[in-house]
């Protein structure tokens, strides 16, 4: 049994979804396989972002056109439209989007007019009836869009791509402040644990998604963002959520609009990659033994400095074991260095490993010679590498992705957590033991393909998370 999503029909129906999101690449991918899914079941989708990523979207599905499947009705490419609106990113002397701060609130100023009149255009009364938008998914960080929708007379969705406890923490957050738990601005005042979800770990002080360890000023930003899309979780017309029932069972019900609809695979359609990615791994895979591969990958933003990647790259040799290794050209100062290194050592030459800038991670995390995942627990990757069966070593740096970690590692036991030492290093010898010990765990290993079993049974026919999508899609026509 594959991860493959059933489907229903493709035969074309009359509704137009808008889709908006982040334009920064954790945000793209998952909202990007959430338009081809809804294409599956024949949903027109248009997907709009700002002009700095639209050139790399376009790019990758220009890449991918030849592989798409055909559905009744003409090629995926008429189902899925990407467009784009300006946000005076590329003509700019400064370069925001090396800012993660001016970034977001370039996005934030601009964002608003551009969703609102494009909407206007695609329903002036002499559009065709299929181009007129009848309903709006925004990502929670983008909320405010139901805003317009609502006024537009739109039905509007939030989409999320978290864990399933998020959901419950960013409904807390009212009572949070008022029980004095955290301030204003997000930032912990008492060191004490919330319940989220009977099926999950309590949340610490430590795990709030909108933690930016080291960078005030993100938090702050991040906690904004989060905290104003708190309201539309509570009043939009369905909340979509990129997990399935059994990672959670209670929380479909935190609201009746809630539906859960993942894991949502790319399953060789275009994925929301903004980078190329490097098809060689893939045939070096095949030349390793079954389940003898450390994959690595921090995402799209992981970072380290010097001394850091130098630990890490040394840990990958320490191991004696084959593993592929993403390193995108801004993972650290001395990326350069490090790298030259480990390949003089025996890396990049099919003995010690790989090392790729970018790897098409749903292929890799599904190939039989990949072990374990050494991962920054971002929910793209968590629940990909979950969707495959593969047991994870935790490695979060920021956001979501310390509650991720806390899941897999105390809540659905699919992996280890990987510790710093007394100076906040990630040392050679701890990733060595931390490998280790993760491959040789059966229990882990079980859990896994467990967790892997349910997936499957999610998305095939009759399962939880199609029979919620196919939901959706009936009333988005009502």
């Amino acid at each position: 049994m594959d991860c493959s999503p059933s489907k229903v029909s493709g035969t074309a129906i009359n509704a137009h979804v808008l889709i908006l999101t982040l334009p920064a690449q954790g945000h793209v991918a998952p909202t990007m396989k959430l338009a081809y899914r809804l294409a599956d079941l024949g949903v027109k989708v248009t997907f709009l972002t700002a002009e700095c990523t639209f050139d790399q979207l376009v790019s990758e599905q220009s890449r991918n056109k030849d592989a798409l499947p055909k559905i009744q009705g003409g090629p995926y490419p008429e189902r899925v439209k990407t467009v784009f609106f300006p946000d005076g990113l590329k003509s700019t002397e400064l370069d925001e989007r090396g800012d993660t701060v001016k970034f977001l609130e370039r996005i934030a100023k601009v964002m608003p007019y551009h969703v609102e009149e494009f909407i206007k255009k695609a329903n002036q009364p002499e559009s065709e009836k299929d181009e007129k938008i009848t309903c709006v998914i925004a990502d929670l960080v983008v909320a405010w869009a139901l805003e317009i929708a609502n006024k537009m007379g739109l039905k509007g969705a939030i989409f999320l791509s978290s864990a399933p406890g998020i959901v419950s923490m960013v409904l807390q957050i009212p009572h949070l402040i008022e029980a004095g738990i955290i301030d204003a601005e997000g930032t912990p005042k008492k060191k004490e644990k919330v319940m989220l979800s009977p099926y999950l770990p309590a949340l610490s002080s430590d795990d709030y998604v909108w933690n930016f360890p080291g960078n005030k000023e993100l938090q702050k930003v991040g906690f904004e963002f989060v905290r104003s899309g708190e309201p539309f979780l509570r009043t939009s017309n369905w909340v979509l959520c990129n997990w399935y029932r059994d990672l959670d069972p209670s929380a479909d019900g935190l609201l009746p609009t809630t539906l859960s609809i993942g894991p949502l695979l790319a399953n060789d359609r275009p994925s929301g990659n903004m980078f190329s990615e490097d098809l060689t791994c893939l045939s070096w895979l095949d030349r390793q033994p079954p389940g003898s591969v450390v994959y690595v990958s921090f995402g799209s933003t992981g970072t380290f400095n010097s001394h850091q990647f130098d630990e890490l790259a040394l840990g990958l040799q320490l191991m004696g074991r084959p593993f592929l290794w993403v390193v995108r050209p801004d993972s650290s100062h001395e990326v350069a260095s490090a790298t030259d290194g480990l390949r003089n050592r025996g890396a990049d030459d099919h003995q010690l490993g790989k090392i790729v800038q970018w790897a098409p991670q749903e292929k890799v995390l599904a190939h039989p010679s990949v072990g374990c995942f050494l991962t920054h627990c971002g929910w793209n990757s968590t629940v990909e590498g979950m969707s495959m069966g593969v047991p994870l070593l935790c490695w979060p740096h920021m956001g979501d992705q310390f509650y991720v970690r806390t899941c897999i590692c105390d809540g659905w036991k699919v992996g280890l957590e990987l510790k710093p030492n007394e100076d906040g290093i990630f040392t050679r010898h701890e990733i060595k033991s931390k490998v280790d010990e993760l491959l040789i765990n059966g229990g882990i290993r079980e859990n896994a393909l467990k967790i892997k079993r349910l997936a499957q049974m999610s998305l095939s026919k009759g399962g939880s998370s199609s029979k919620n999508l196919e939901q959706f899609v009936a009333e988005l026509v009502l």
